[in-house]
């Protein structure tokens, strides 16, 4: 009888913060976590940041100036290197998972790769429109 009683499963409880920060995602976690992070922050500054922007720059070439002036400024091309690092890769990832969708890709290896590149492509990108942004070339 004992044979065929299960076994009461085990409780995690009282998880404290280190604990949290001590536990290691895989590559894969920390894309999935990355893209949740960026499509928040594009969904948050869509009627934020980037329609009022948008609004200004096409209404008259005089906004449009002052908009040119107003980005020019040091803080608001780091708030828009964090919507260029956001769009990247929410799309690149996107695209992962689209991939993943078709069932390409599933086993732990071929997820691992892609989550690399998926990383290594969007913070490429993001440095290439930063150089450009601050002026660079």
């Amino acid at each position: 009888m004992s044979d065929s009683a299960s076994k009461p499963r085990p409780q995690f409880r009282n998880i404290s913060v280190p604990q949290i920060l001590s536990y290691r995602l895989p590559l894969a976690g920390k894309t999935s976590i990355l893209h949740r992070i960026s499509g928040a922050l594009l969904f948050l500054c869509l009627p934020l940041v980037i329609v009022p922007l948008f609004a200004l720059s096409v209404t008259s070439p005089d906004t449009y100036a002052s908009i040119q002036a107003w980005v020019s400024n040091p803080l608001c091309k780091l708030v828009l290197l964090a919507l260029i690092w956001g769009y990247l890769h929410h799309f690149c990832a996107g695209i992962r998972y689209l991939v993943l969708d078709l069932h390409i890709g599933m086993d732990k290896h071929s997820a691992q790769k892609s989550a690399g590149i998926v990383l290594g492509v969007s913070l490429a990108l993001t440095v290439v429109f930063g150089l450009k942004l601050f002026g660079v070339w």
